[in-house]
């Protein structure tokens, strides 16, 4: 007789999930730092046109949107269908823009504050009228750094 017995067969061990908590937060961190947030929610409805002779911005950080166009279609119920001009995240109107630009200028350094761009993004469907509105108010609070977002095309067909 024997003093070791075998006792009868013992299953698979248990995978140790010691690591699992190490394992999440690196997935966390991963997604944390890769992702951007969106900035604005857009409540109208651009398509910008395209363009053939297009310059890529060097400093977004110093870039201002503003949107113009028509509300999407769950806002045109409450808004219509008339182009709309949207400043962040609200609709405005011409005489918001004052407001607009000074907090965006309070934003900003002093040094960084006169670099601004102001950026247009209209839908291609939308009427110069409203534009020029927008750009005659631009000038009058000294925001004359202005430009037309686009998109690249290799050739214009009409």
């Amino acid at each position: 007789m024997s003093k070791f017995r075998k006792k009868g067969s013992k299953g698979q061990p248990a995978i140790s999930t010691a690591a699992l908590p190490d394992i999440v937060f690196m997935l966390l961190f991963f997604f944390m730092v890769t992702t951007t947030m969106r900035e604005t929610t857009l409540k109208v409805q651009v398509v910008t046109p395209k363009a053939t002779e297009v310059e890529k911005m060097e400093k977004k950080s110093l870039v201002s949107y503003i949107y113009i166009g028509e509300p999407i279609k769950s806002l045109q119920g409450a808004f219509g269908t008339a182009p709309r001009i949207q400043l962040n995240d609200v609709f405005a109107t011409k005489e918001d823009l004052f407001q607009f630009v000074e907090m965006e200028k309070d934003k900003r350094d002093e040094a960084e504050r006169n670099m601004i761009t102001w950026s247009l993004k209209v839908d291609q469907d939308t009427k110069m009228g409203i534009v020029t509105e927008v750009k005659q108010e631009m000038r009058k609070v000294n925001a004359l750094k202005i430009n037309y977002s686009s998109k690249k095309t290799d050739k214009i067909v009409d």
